[in-house]
């Protein structure tokens, strides 16, 4: 079908997800596929694009400067809060591991090890 002209919508990059097995194809994963037996680009919807954030931020009534994003990814959720102007957790009980941050341009505002360790 995207091959024959239908629009090619998916909902985020993420190449890879943590399941309680381990880390297995995600979304991103299964789009490449798409894209490279079509030669076309996905537009994704869900983070780290703002439309996703900010359509959040107002159905939730909230504003980006007294909320956070937490993640257990560095290229779709962290990013996807800094460039909300969100604060940001990065637990580390998913994908990214701590010796991955430090080669990120943008950094996340606090890092702990699971959700459980979120203090409010």
């Amino acid at each position: 079908m995207v091959a024959a002209g239908a629009r090619f919508i998916a909902t985020n990059p993420d190449a890879v997800g943590p399941t309680e097995s381990g880390i297995v194809p995600a979304c991103g994963a299964m789009a490449a596929l798409i894209e490279r037996a079509t030669g076309k680009s996905p537009f994704f919807v869900g983070k780290p694009n703002p439309l996703m954030m900010r359509t959040a931020l107002n159905y939730l009534g909230v504003h980006s400067e007294t909320t956070v994003m937490v993640g257990d990814r560095m290229d779709t959720d962290v990013i996807a809060g800094v460039e909300s102007g969100m604060e940001t957790i990065l637990v580390l009980s998913g994908v990214t591991r701590q010796e991955d941050v430090a080669r990120y341009p943008y950094q996340p505002t606090n890092i702990v090890p699971s959700v459980a360790d979120i203090t409010p």
